[in-house]
């Protein structure tokens, strides 16, 4: 198929394979069942695709369009066999995502039209949130920009000492203040720092409790508008990190933040250890928030620039 033609470097594909095993292996045990004997895509085979695409948390909503998508093939091409459903899935579901991921990227990539570039990661406690920042700043290093995280989550004292591990795990400057400190004060003396040493990339760690929404809310609008104060135009990103690992909870975490704060990205975590892989691609749909960035390992390169071909390639492999 054209589109699937070969776009990461063959470790990076490979790293990627293996973090979807399990929801690879889960989908087609399945799907294997549900079409064994069966010659061409009818009813029966449909009804057992849908109740396998909501089983593997692709979402009842987004599973219906992508039925519907298959349905529209099998009119069209009036007969369509087995053996090419994983091939149409593929294109549909690749078609789908393309509504919402419309970049193309494979590398870890910073806008050069702000600096600095300030993003802002939100997130509940437990999601990968920390590490997620960890890693980008390894990345962004990595491609020669000069990063300085912000310890914005000043809840916990793990999360401000977890930050530093990273900090110094990576070699990169961390602004942060006493637990329970002013979110909003950190969050502007980072910018501060930032600007001083003329960095290219700001992280900033925010506080990951739901319990109360409109405190969360209150929270995080103050700290935006602080941040403008130093950077008018930030924060320049807003990236919410989930566990793919938990499935609906996921959403449902997508759901609440969505209304907490304008969220214009989201990792997805932890793909390795489940078989939960669609999450992904329910997410992405269901929320019309593209998906920047995957976590397939515990390894520092682990996280991957998320790219909905490889990514499909990978998971109906």
């Amino acid at each position: 198929m054209s589109f699937f033609k070969k776009i990461f470097s063959s470790d990076k594909k490979e790293t990627l394979d293996k973090g979807l095993e399990k929801s690879n292996s889960s989908f087609f045990t399945k799907l294997s069942k549900a079409v064994a004997g069966k010659s061409k895509v009818d009813d029966e085979v449909l009804d057992d695709l849908e109740e396998i695409l909501v089983s593997s948390d692709v979402g009842v909503n987004t599973t219906l369009k992508i039925i519907e998508r298959i349905e529209a093939r099998v009119a069209r091409d009036k007969y369509l066999g087995t053996d090419e459903l994983n091939v149409i899935l593929r294109e549909e579901i690749a078609g789908l995502l393309s509504e919402t991921n419309t970049g193309e990227d494979t590398e870890f990539v910073v806008p050069t039209s702000s600096k600095p570039y300030v993003l802002m990661v939100v997130g509940v406690n437990g999601v990968g949130k920390t590490t997620t920042i960890g890693k980008l700043a390894h990345q962004f290093k990595k491609q020669g920009k000069k990063v300085v995280l912000g310890a914005a989550d000043t809840f916990r004292a793990a999360a401000i000492d977890q930050l530093q591990v990273w900090a110094d795990r990576v070699d990169v400057p961390l602004v942060k203040q006493q637990m329970g400190s002013d979110p909003a004060s950190v969050a502007f003396d980072t910018l501060s720092s930032a600007m001083n040493q003329d960095a290219d990339v700001v992280i900033i760690d925010t506080a990951g409790r739901l319990h109360n929404k409109v405190n969360l809310m209150n929270e995080l609008s103050k700290v935006k508008r602080v941040m403008q104060k130093v950077v008018p135009d930030a924060p320049h990103d807003v990236l919410l990190v989930l566990d793919g690992s938990t499935g609906q909870n996921a959403f449902e975490q997508a759901k609440q933040f969505t209304k907490a704060t304008e969220v214009t990205s989201l990792a997805v975590t932890k793909l390795d250890g489940t078989a939960k892989g669609g999450v992904v691609i329910g997410i992405s749909d269901q929320f019309q928030i593209p998906v920047k960035y995957i976590g397939v390992g515990e390894g520092i390169e682990h996280l991957q620039v998320f790219n909905k071909y490889e990514f499909v390639d990978s998971f109906f492999k």
